[in-house]
């Protein structure tokens, strides 16, 4: 299996710069790639190709020695792929019929990474071995910087990446060949309804908690967010309010991670089967206001609804709770989530009316009556059943 492991960088304050420069210089090397790929098609019409541009690159290094040539050249042909791959989405949804979505220059708060695609080559990973008590890693132009490493690292490391968060740095090791952690066997099968009021609902009547790490921080965000809009564009004060709500921010997700991370591995210990909805969480929170021409209805309850499905952090929870079954050897199925919450478990019958009210389930055929997210987890863990029948029958 291939699998990340995140570790928080402790460098020191010469080092912290030095990222800091080496992060700057790769995002300008990304503007100027685009602009030129632009100013070729605009003024000639032709097409810049990757392999074109990564031949540049020793021209650059080579007129900018205290500059670009301070950095990996891996690092920045990682730079350049990324920009490729941009462009390649790109014209994908431009053949889809989509909307294209032209790759933009990255301002100074939207480049946050810079990736190295092989161990070794510009950087090292545990570049230290003979210290005893610490762990570091060798970045070029940047020297070794320690790490806190909480966790020992599996597999190979492929790749490493270093990524700015707020005030923080992080190193991000993409390794391969991580051995699977199979659990013991247990028989039970579970069928699991997302939800906002419970963030997981089991077939067998759990309820996980939605712990709304958002809403509980929104009265100091909103103070925070208050203050910034009254600062002045580029004033030192303003930088220090968007670091705070930088912060903030952060701190919310990580404590989604958590949470998440918990979830899922409850779920993973004690079900070898676990089925759940795949729902379409992107139209799901889209947003209401519609046009001029022709304005949504219920804008600021559907507005609302939105904010608390991506509160609850479904696709973080999925994702993760994914990525945990297939390590410990358990099954996920993902099945149509479409009449869940409306049919009934014992009957079968399906209608509006069924559901009374959110929490709330009562079958107008046979009178059978229960909690509306426990209801629709049986339904699913049976459509999840029935799919893995047809499956193995095929």
């Amino acid at each position: 299996m291939r699998r990340s492991y995140k570790y928080l960088l402790r460098a020191t304050s010469k080092q912290a710069t030095a990222l800091a420069q080496c992060l700057e210089d790769h995002r300008q090397l990304y503007n100027a790639a685009l602009e030129h790929r632009r100013t070729a098609y605009a003024k000639a019409g032709a097409s810049i190709r990757y392999g074109e541009q990564s031949a540049d690159l020793k021209h650059i290094r080579g007129d900018d020695p205290g500059g670009q040539g301070r950095w990996s050249f891996s690092s920045q042909q990682a730079t350049l792929r990324r920009l490729d791959k941009a462009f390649r989405a790109f014209f994908d949804r431009v053949k889809a019929g989509r909307t294209p979505g032209f790759p933009r220059f990255k301002g100074r708060g939207w480049f946050d990474t810079v990736e190295w695609p092989k161990d070794g080559d510009g950087c090292r990973w545990d570049s230290q071995p003979e210290h005893p008590a610490a762990t570091y890693v060798r970045l070029r132009g940047v020297g070794h910087v320690r790490v806190h490493q909480h966790r020992p690292v599996k597999g190979r490391v492929k790749t490493i990446a270093v990524k700015r968060e707020g005030n923080r740095w992080y190193v991000v090791l993409s390794c391969d060949d991580v051995p699977a952690e199979p659990l013991p066997a247990t028989g039970a099968a579970a069928g699991i309804d997302m939800g906002v009021a419970s963030l997981v609902t089991t077939s067998d009547g759990e309820h996980l908690a939605n712990p709304r790490h958002l809403a509980a921080t929104a009265e100091r965000l909103e103070t925070t967010q208050r203050a910034l809009s009254r600062k002045k564009r580029g004033s030192k004060r303003r930088r220090k309010v968007v670091a705070r709500v930088a912060a903030l921010h952060g701190k919310v997700r990580r404590q989604r991670l958590d949470y998440a991370h918990n979830a899922a591995l409850a779920l993973v210990r004690d079900y070898d089967l676990i089925v759940h909805e795949d729902l379409p969480i992107t139209n799901m929170t889209r947003s209401a206001s519609g046009t001029i021409e022709a304005p949504g209805r219920n804008v600021a309850a559907k507005a609302g609804l939105n904010r608390s499905i991506l509160d609850a952090g479904w696709g973080v929870f999925l994702t993760i709770l994914a990525h945990k079954a297939e390590s410990a050897g358990r099954e996920l199925i993902a099945v149509n989530p479409a009449g869940t919450s409306r049919t009934c478990a014992r009957c079968g019958h399906c209608a509006k009316e069924n559901r009374v009210t959110q929490a709330e389930f009562a079958c107008t055929a046979c009178g059978h009556a229960a909690h509306a997210d426990v209801n629709a987890a049986v339904n699913i863990l049976r459509a999840g059943l029935a799919l893995r029948r047809a499956s193995e029958a095929a």
